[in-house]
């Protein structure tokens, strides 16, 4: 079987990663394994390989992140441009999107000898009216005020047909892997990540009967704020990163993306098998 190579992407910043790192590297080369890390920490952790991430990501087999949820969004825009498949282990709170926990590095083992499946997760995909450019979102999309204590006032159309008007502190568009995050806390559905559909949760909406809603996977949704006694821009965020502004002459798009992220997932660690264990531990 072909040697894997395993590029780390760790958030050193968490406590314990340093330590769990050495020990991830030692196992993976003790499983026939080839781990690597960007130039700048490879000589650090006796790794002798000195490339840079976007030369690493187009050789290696899949990319391994060491940190919390965070880590996982952030190494899977990564990840996507080179179609390779990821796995975290955790270090974080929760880590809802990892597969693996400190004390499970044995798993590895079976990493080595292609003893996993790859599930594709599906992403938002997010244009502004201002510069056509896209965004992709594997958690969420989330139009919120700024600044302001004001409510933001949103209108949802797909082409002409308005399909609702809110009144809240913003709006979530989830995917499913995106349902156990802020959608969760809002108060939105928990959704198999194997099931296709865009997700809108209302944040504090000012009504009694604003619930969830789940949209068909291949509708096309155009966001517009209508800016009633609010004249300040709404922030528009993708995955907790701040992206663009809508004011009366702007608007969004949000659909599927026709591409998808791959995460390498064990028998053993199944969706809900992993959303057990962590409901449990909140």
């Amino acid at each position: 079987m072909k040697q894997k190579t395993v590029l780390l992407i760790p958030n050193l910043t968490k406590p314990d990663t340093v330590g769990l790192l050495r020990e991830v590297i030692a196992r993976l080369q003790e499983y026939g394994c080839r781990p690597v890390l960007e130039e700048g920490l490879a000589e650090k952790f006796g790794l002798k390989v000195q490339l840079p991430l976007t030369q690493l990501l187009a050789q290696c087999d899949l990319v391994m992140t060491i940190g919390g949820d965070g880590t996982i969004l952030h190494s899977a825009k990564h990840a996507l441009l080179y179609n390779k498949p990821v796995l975290g282990i955790n270090t974080g709170r929760l880590g809802y999107l990892a597969q693996l926990e400190p004390d499970e590095l044995h798993f590895l083992a079976r990493l080595a000898r292609g003893e996993y499946s790859i599930q594709e997760r599906m992403l938002l995909e997010m244009r502004s009216s201002v510069d056509e450019q896209k965004y992709y979102a594997l958690n969420d999309v989330v139009i919120a005020k700024g600044e302001t204590a004001r409510l933001v006032d949103l209108d949802i159309l797909q082409g002409d047909d308005l399909i609702g008007s809110y009144r809240a502190d913003g709006l979530i568009f989830a995917t499913p892997t995106g349902s156990t995050a802020y959608s969760l806390s809002a108060g939105g559905p928990i959704v198999d990540p194997e099931i296709d559909t865009i997700i809108l949760t209302p944040i504090c909406p000012h009504s009694l009967y604003d619930r969830s809603v789940l949209f068909s996977p291949g509708m096309k949704l155009k966001i517009q704020s209508r800016f009633v006694n609010n004249p300040d821009s709404v922030v528009v965020s993708v995955d907790g990163e701040r992206v663009a502004l809508l004011d009366d002459k702007q608007y969004i798009t949000i659909q599927r993306s026709d591409q998808a992220v791959r995460f390498l997932t064990f028998r053993e660690k199944s969706f809900n098998h992993i959303l057990s264990q962590k409901l449990r531990s909140r």
